[in-house]
């Protein structure tokens, strides 16, 4: 994990690839989960016996489960240790150019895109690519938005 002391320090690494998360299996059960979840039962997610005679060969994950990850993936790549809160803000551009099958590993690797200052705190874009292994596409590009807030400075008391 790539550790940052200070969203000033954070933001000097914009441009640099900070590392991967751990390989993940994602499950036919973390699947029917979210399905169920989501009301998204398209069979190609949740029923294997058709999906084995379908255009993947087996059920895949929703795209926006995979994208669900990325929260858990960042955390997994990088802190930033000044930060009280970081704020999901939205995403700027997501694409999922391969399937994911179920039983497959999966990671997430992440690269800070910009961080600029406004009066809320920091908004960080930062590149998510989903990677499948075994597989040269990518599963999932996403580019993240995240607003971090930072601990105040501490003022010093008259007297101290």
């Amino acid at each position: 994990m790539r550790s940052f002391a200070t969203l000033a320090e954070f933001a000097e690494a914009t441009g640099e690839h900070l590392g991967y998360s751990d390989w993940l299996v994602v499950t036919q059960h973390n699947v029917d989960r979210f399905a169920g979840a989501t009301g998204d039962l398209q069979w190609i997610h949740v029923d294997p016996e058709r999906a084995a005679t379908g255009p993947f060969g087996t059920t895949i994950v929703h795209g926006y489960m995979t994208l669900g990850l990325l929260p858990a993936m960042m955390r997994a790549i990088f802190e930033i240790k000044d930060v009280t809160m970081g704020v999901n803000f939205g995403l700027d551009k997501v694409r999922f150019p391969h399937p994911v099958k179920v039983g497959a590993r999966v990671r997430g690797g992440a690269r800070v895109t910009s961080v600029r200052e406004t009066p809320a705190g920091h908004l960080a874009a930062v590149r998510m690519t989903v990677e499948i292994e075994g597989e040269t596409r990518a599963a999932c590009v996403a580019d993240t938005l995240s607003l971090f807030v930072a601990d105040p400075v501490p003022v010093a008391q008259e007297g101290s």
